[in-house]
């Protein structure tokens, strides 16, 4: 991790905040070592509007399109009542670098209906894909009705995608009995497949939030690694870390190949948030892993957002304005759920204690310090204090309870998590409180293993109020078959009263939010190793509303 200590600017911005830095590392392009992709690619990077028609070159004439451009499949994402966010990407072929659609601005028409067959098309238009987003499309389907299951697909040229499924959020006002969700985060292709998404894919849930690490800059060998293709060779493009517009580009097209996502995003609306390795592994604001200047780091961030948008069903609002966006946001469902989605990586304070486990100490606790910056944890608090919903739940990045490894008194703890910037933790529960959130819960990626844990109002004594809680989703795939009793699992047990539920194998948390009750499921499957291993629950518990606090089911 780089150096504390490092000059930094104020988390609550308005604008671009990086306009100054950037400018100055633009005029230096061609000195940087990693950017050696064109000016021209550079600069995407940082352009903050869609182009306007006209533009670039005219639109081609579809008919040229000789191969299925639907080679990344379909998604759609943040259902609200009356609208749903569709995206696909044109790339009939993903593995190079502008997807084998050149630089000319595409017509892509799309439909939606009430089946699956297309029989009865309801709303149908078009979109244009521009070179400039990678020949994305992000189509935003107004006039929808609440709490209604839909189907989409999109059609260039001669070719049709395959159909997705998406629904739209129960009315704001209505008192929804139950929602089903399923929580995935962590999906390295280099550590195995994806057999955790497929059973995603087949489960009856009404939408699907990834919390983080959905893409993985570090290097994909020929066999792709844990997966030891022997049908295949993947291009040397992928053998190597991700650092330019072109290379995350291309990184998503690998991650998108795979069916198994694929099967997901097209089942399933999604809501995702990132965490770092989108970017790069546990960066923090500007300040990135390795001693680089900031300067050169926000070129590599600008990259990465824009990448991460283009690959992503986010609506315009989510669109990065260079190395900056806003990716927190409000959601709801009806009056059963209000969901806050955080990011706590692109506003936080430097990790404490060079980013090694260290026990508490006057680094970590420095009120100053923060892991949302000013401004989300203002929008997170004011939220609460207008919120209606039944249940409040959070859905973000990395463990939010203490976990201490060890059951000495001055244990280390984790300082890229909050219990890093434990100053920031205290103002979050002490908001919950003054806001009357009784249920609470909150989802967490990060760690490759499932924890279910209570939320306490004073982690060190047991005895305190529980106001909350807390589940950790495993992974997808990082952290390969994994077991499911870690090695540290009776440690972290004594060390963590609160710890209800430790597991390290692969998979997902089902929760089904009721007016009574949430139910929480861990998925897990033997192995990912090799495709197709079942899926089965490995544990299930209750928190009653009203009531915090977790029990078996």
């Amino acid at each position: 991790m780089a150096p504390t200590g490092r000059p930094r600017r104020p988390a609550d911005h308005a604008f671009s905040p990086h306009d100054a830095v950037m400018a100055m590392a633009s005029r230096h392009l061609v000195r940087r070592r990693f950017l050696t992709v064109t000016a021209a690619a550079a600069a995407l990077a940082f352009s903050t509007n869609l182009p306007a028609r006209g533009a670039v070159a005219a639109p081609r004439r579809t008919a040229r399109i000789t191969k299925d451009p639907f080679t990344l499949g379909v998604a759609s994402g943040d259902p609200l009542p009356d609208s749903a966010l569709l995206w696909t990407r044109l790339a009939p072929e993903p593995f190079l670098e502008d997807g084998g659609m050149g630089t000319e601005r595409v017509t892509v028409e799309w439909e939606v209906a009430l089946d699956e067959y297309f029989a009865a098309v309801l709303f149908r238009g078009t979109a244009e894909a521009h070179a400039e987003y990678n020949h994305s499309v992000h189509v935003d389907v107004q006039g929808l009705t609440p709490g209604t299951v839909y189907y989409y697909r999109f059609r260039a040229g001669a070719w049709i995608s395959p159909a997705g499924r998406t629904r739209t959020a129960p009315p704001a006002t209505s008192a929804t009995s139950s929602l089903k969700l399923g929580a995935v985060a962590c999906q390295a292709y280099m550590d195995g497949y994806y057999t955790v998404l497929r059973h995603v894919a087949e489960d009856d849930v009404d939408v699907v939030f990834h919390l983080g690490d959905y893409l993985y800059e570090y290097a994909v060998n020929a066999a792709g690694g844990e997966r030891r293709y022997t049908d295949r060779v993947l291009p040397d493009v992928f053998n190597r870390e991700t650092m330019t517009l072109a290379d995350y580009r291309l990184r998503y097209s690998l991650y998108k190949s795979d069916e198994d996502l694929k099967a997901a995003h097209a089942a399933h609306p999604f809501v995702v948030a990132w965490d770092d390795h989108e970017t790069e592994n546990n960066y923090a604001d500007d300040i990135p892993e390795n001693a680089i200047p900031p300067a050169e780091f926000l070129l590599r961030r600008a990259a990465a957002y824009r990448a991460y948008w283009e690959n992503q069903p986010l609506r315009a609002a989510q669109l990065p304005q260079g190395p900056d966006a806003q990716l927190y946001r409000r959601l709801h469902w009806g009056t059963l759920a209000q969901f806050d989605i955080l990011d706590t990586r692109q506003y936080r304070s430097d990790q404490a204690y060079d980013d090694r486990p260290h026990a508490p100490g006057p680094e970590s606790d420095d009120p100053a310090r923060t892991i949302t910056g000013a401004a989300q944890e203002q929008w997170l608090l004011d939220g609460w204090q207008n919120s209606t919903a039944l249940w409040n739940v959070m859905p973000q990045q990395v463990c939010f309870s203490q976990r201490k490894f060890d059951v000495t008194a001055d244990a280390a703890l984790s300082m890229d998590a909050w219990d890093g910037y434990r100053a920031s933790r205290d103002r979050v529960v002490a908001g919950a409180k003054a806001a009357g959130i009784d249920n609470w819960l909150i989802l967490t990626g990060d760690v490759h293993v499932g924890y279910a844990l209570d939320v306490k109002e004073d982690f060190d004594d047991p005895a305190s109020a529980t106001v909350g809680t807390e589940v950790t989703c495993t992974s997808v795939a990082s952290g390969r078959d994994g077991v499911e009793q870690p090695a540290n699992w009776d440690l972290y047990m004594r060390a963590n009263p609160h710890m209800k539920f430790y597991n390290g194998k692969r998979g997902y948390v089902r929760v089904e939010l009721g007016r009574q009750a949430a139910r929480l499921d861990f998925r897990t499957v033997s192995a990912i190793s090799t495709p197709g291993a079942p899926v089965t629950t490995a544990a299930s518990f209750v928190t009653e509303a009203g009531n915090p606090g977790l029990t078996p089911a």
